[in-house]
């Protein structure tokens, strides 16, 4: 047989599947925890179980393996990352200075040297190559990657090229990897281009790593495949290439998810809804592929220049925090663990549930715990270490933490920043437990998801049923908005998540005076787990279909072995003065052209053999390339119908199949 091995790593699950690779069929399909502190442990875990599943057929006949992951994305959320050295080329200091762009430049490491080239790929100033030496040669050693931004490289990248030619000369023996902005957009933003860079170059080693324990893994397995990694446009990339361009690994895994969901639903023209622990992630397929984000992607507080699949991601999950106020119920974004995964991880937590119970004593803080959740990469403070000290043999409730801390609530300062560090993770009743009390998803510990239940219920005055099923409407309330916020705001990115609530209030018949009906001309497919109890009645507010595929609890590991290879080069061509017409501007420099049509054929000569070369290195087979040309004209004086010739653009796309011959 032929068969792929999909992985996805999750912010709650890592899930792992066995695909048919002829019939396209789902063989097998495994879930398990992620393991944050060390993602091999979920990850082993997952693969594992899908091979025992599948224990007819031999590890021989795995000839393709995809992993999605969420490493850069969460990487760049918590600032996590090697050191890394920015070089800027002919970038002004005092301006950056003066607007402080310095904060935007991920690295506090930044060295700005002579050189450069202007809006029409001329160089500017010369490269002060001996200071770029000087720069290098103090970093052996001391930082593990090298980011290089130059200004316009994106119309001429010779200072880029040269620089990095140097770290290498003078590096070399030491593998410390470079970056070049040019490598990574052909976008004009030359600040954002430096962030995306030094962003780049400060996950390399991170991904490295990532690569070479899932690839220990597979060996230790015996499973001899060609490693693939789903970039954020949910296309596929050989991993010794992906290596290179983690950055272009963010939303790895919403993309993997619209890819999965299309091979399951088998329809082409659909709106996705996909709700994980942590996230819903809502975008829509088109002629079976996700539109793209020309923006660029936006992790943290850096919008990047990585062209990523348009998605719009909402903090609601199943891991979403439930809690009650003023009889209302309030659910997320803060993610924290289910009380029923606590109990079954942690026995001891059952019976002090059940003594708050009979004493519903400090019910606002009564069904809440707090646990460490990973080793401190620094050395702690004081008040740090001596609350780790606390929860050093296991979870403890607020109730007995504030007994224990000095100044009692007045220290839930402390706490706060733990969480916010990372360093301890909260535990309370979450829409998990209220589907295990409902017994629409049993996994772990129901009698501790009643108990979470009972003591939020009977701030409400309701019985633990009615609680459970209100918390499973409220998510279902607010994934509705958000999905029509996304459906309004296509080609219309001012839009507003309140903007689409007036709307809702009419159409369920809240007005008192309006009425009418939505209608949602796309299906919805939803995947996840589990999603049948709560995407009907979104489906049914908007008159669509739902679809709910057989295997959707798996649709992002399904999703990391059924993309294709697929990357893009443009050519830009521009006039420039009277002496030379037109210029030619090329992922590797320029050329000067008399006439249009030359610099189209030149580059028709050039970048697809450049394209099919860079297609074949990451991975496919098969490469189709293909060119939209596009001519922007602007209009002479007002009122005249006549034009005046702007620029050319010509995209080149090579499209692939994912190379199953051969080991990694």
């Amino acid at each position: 047989m032929n068969i792929a091995l999909g992985i996805d790593t999750g912010g709650t699950y890592t899930d792992a599947v066995l695909i048919d690779q002829e019939t396209g069929s789902v063989l097998a399909g495994a879930k398990s925890l992620t393991t944050r502190h060390d993602l091999s442990l979920g990850i082993t875990g997952a693969i594992d179980e899908v091979l025992q599943q599948e224990s007819g057929n031999s590890v021989s006949d795995i000839r393709l393996v995809g992993l999605s992951t969420t490493l850069a994305t969460n990487a760049i959320v918590e600032g996590q990352g090697y050191s890394v050295c920015l070089i800027l080329a002919g970038y002004d200091p005092g301006l950056i200075r003066k607007y402080g762009f310095e904060n935007d430049l991920v690295t506090d490491d930044i060295v700005h040297v002579a050189g450069g080239h202007d809006a029409e790929g001329n160089k500017r100033v010369s490269l002060d190559e001996a200071a770029v030496r000087r720069a290098v040669s103090d970093r052996i050693g001391r930082v593990d990657a090298f980011a290089v931004s130059s200004y316009f490289s994106v119309r001429n990248p010779e200072h880029e090229l040269r620089i990095k030619q140097i770290v290498g000369e003078i590096t070399k023996g030491v593998a410390t990897p470079v970056t070049c902005g040019h490598e990574l957009t052909s976008q004009l933003d030359a600040i954002r281009r430096a962030a995306t860079t030094a962003l780049n170059a400060r996950l390399i080693p991170l991904l490295h790593e990532l690569i070479s324990t899932v690839e220990a893994i597979l060996q230790r397995r015996k499973v001899n495949a060609p490693l693939m990694i789903v970039k954020g446009d949910g296309s596929l990339v050989k991993s010794s290439w992906a290596v290179g361009r983690p950055i272009e690994t963010i939303l790895s895994g919403p993309a993997a998810s619209l890819v999965g969901a299309r091979h399951l639903a088998g329809k082409g023209d659909v709106w996705v809804v996909d709700i994980g622990g942590t996230t819903a992630d809502i975008a829509a397929l088109t002629d079976g592929r996700p539109r793209l984000n020309p923006e660029g992607a936006s992790v943290g507080r850096w919008r990047t220049m990585v062209e990523t699949a348009d998605i719009h991601t909402v903090g609601l999950g199943g891991d979403s925090h439930v809690s009650v106020s003023s009889s209302t119920i309030h659910v997320g974004p803060r993610r924290v663990v289910p009380l029923c995964l606590l109990s079954s991880q942690h026995p001891q937590i059952l019976a002090q549930l059940e003594q708050q119970v009979r004493s519903m004593d400090q019910i606002e803080l009564a069904g809440r715990f707090v646990q460490t959740q990973r080793l401190p990469a620094r050395s702690l403070t004081k008040p740090e270490s001596d609350l780790v000290e606390l929860l050093d043999s296991g979870p403890v409730s607020l109730i007995e933490l504030a007994s224990k801390m000095p100044y009692g609530v007045l220290d839930w300062h402390r706490i706060r920043e733990a969480e916010s560090r990372r360093l301890i993770l909260h535990a309370a009743f979450t829409p998990t437990d209220a589907l295990h009390v409902l017994g629409l998803f049993q996994l772990w510990n129901t009698e501790a998801s009643r108990i979470g239940a009972e003591l939020l219920a009977s701030q409400m005055n309701l019985s633990v049923e009615s609680f459970c099923k209100k918390v499973i409407r409220e998510v279902s309330n607010k994934i509705t908005p958000e999905l029509v916020r996304k459906v309004l705001s296509e080609g219309h990115e001012d839009t507003t998540a309140s903007s689409s609530m007036p709307l809702l209030k009419v159409a369920t018949g809240e007005h008192i005076d309006l009425a009418c009906r939505l209608t949602l001309k796309k299906p919805i497919v939803a995947v996840g787990a589990p999603v049948e109890a709560y995407l009907p009645h979104t489906a049914d507010t908007l008159h669509t279909e739902l679809i709910i595929p057989q295997h959707a609890e798996i649709a992002n590991a399904v999703g990391a072995v059924s993309g294709g290879v697929v990357l893009s080069l443009s050519a830009l061509i521009r006039p420039v003065d009277d002496k030379l017409p037109i210029r030619l501007y090329l992922p590797d420099g320029t050329s000067d052209h008399r006439l249009l049509e030359e610099a189209v054929a030149y580059a028709g000569e050039k970048v697809p053999v450049q394209l099919q070369q860079l297609a074949i290195e990451a991975g496919a087979d098969q490469v189709e390339i293909r060119i939209e040309r596009e001519n922007r004209t602007a209009p002479v004086g007002t009122g005249h119908q006549e034009t005046a010739f702007v620029e050319t653009v010509i995209t080149y796309t090579a499209v692939g199949r994912p190379g199953q011959g051969g080991s990694r």
